[in-house]
């Protein structure tokens, strides 16, 4: 657990170096599901090749673990929705994040669940995962949580009635307690041990997959 402080806050301090604009976005199609992705640390444009599948849009923000960053990244993400809302007023919506961009998706569906509908969520590797199974994501550790600031910092599992599927495996980052604790972060993939097509998440998805368990 203490040899994980430094890594974090190691990531941390690079912020003031990597505050990027969000690039212009394009107006997606309203045939079919919406699907918007926001990537993890250093995606500041959501466009890593990891992200597979049917995409229609990508969240552009400055994509480091402080507060303030992870806020940009809510407000972005929320104006495309809405505005796509806006013109394909019965286009279901499908919001996936990875890492740090699962937290913004986290936050974006805890704030907003009560004025929209029509629109699910996948978080994969969310350091804001409540404990059960397993213990808390990264962002709830009582160091962790002060030095990245709100509204990355703390845990909970509150979506509201949007389904939410949750998405961890034996990764620090979405459970601090991972047996493969930090080595499994820095060199053995642990991380990145995920399905990042878009296509295999359906739009009612709910629950979590934990260990390559599922519990409803």
């Amino acid at each position: 657990m203490k040899k994980l402080l430094p890594s974090l806050a190691g990531l941390c301090t690079l912020a003031g170096l990597c505050l990027l604009p969000a690039p212009a976005a394009q107006a997606a199609s309203c045939e079919g599901t919406y699907t918007i992705v926001v990537g993890g640390t250093g995606d500041n444009d959501s466009n890593a090749p990891y992200w597979q599948g049917n995409i229609s849009q990508r969240v552009g923000y400055p994509a480091q673990p402080i507060g303030y960053n992870a806020r940009q990244g809510v407000n972005e993400l929320n104006r495309l929705i809405r505005d796509q809302r806006a013109a394909c007023g019965d286009q279901h919506v499908k919001a996936v994040g990875f890492s740090l961009g699962a937290a913004v998706v986290h936050t974006w569906v805890t704030e907003n669940w009560p004025t929209i509908d029509n629109v699910n969520a996948v978080l994969i590797a969310d350091p804001k995962r409540a404990p059960g199974p397993g213990n808390a994501g990264a962002a709830g550790h009582p160091v962790v949580a002060p030095f990245v600031g709100a509204p990355l910092a703390g845990v909970d599992n509150f979506f509201g009635d949007i389904p939410t599927l949750t998405l961890c495996t034996d990764d620090i980052i979405c459970d601090i307690d991972a047996a493969s604790g930090l080595p499994g972060y820095l060199w053995e993939g642990r991380h990145g041990n995920y399905n990042f097509n878009v296509d295999v998440y359906s739009d009612d998805a709910g629950g979590q997959w934990y260990n390559g368990v599922y519990y409803p």
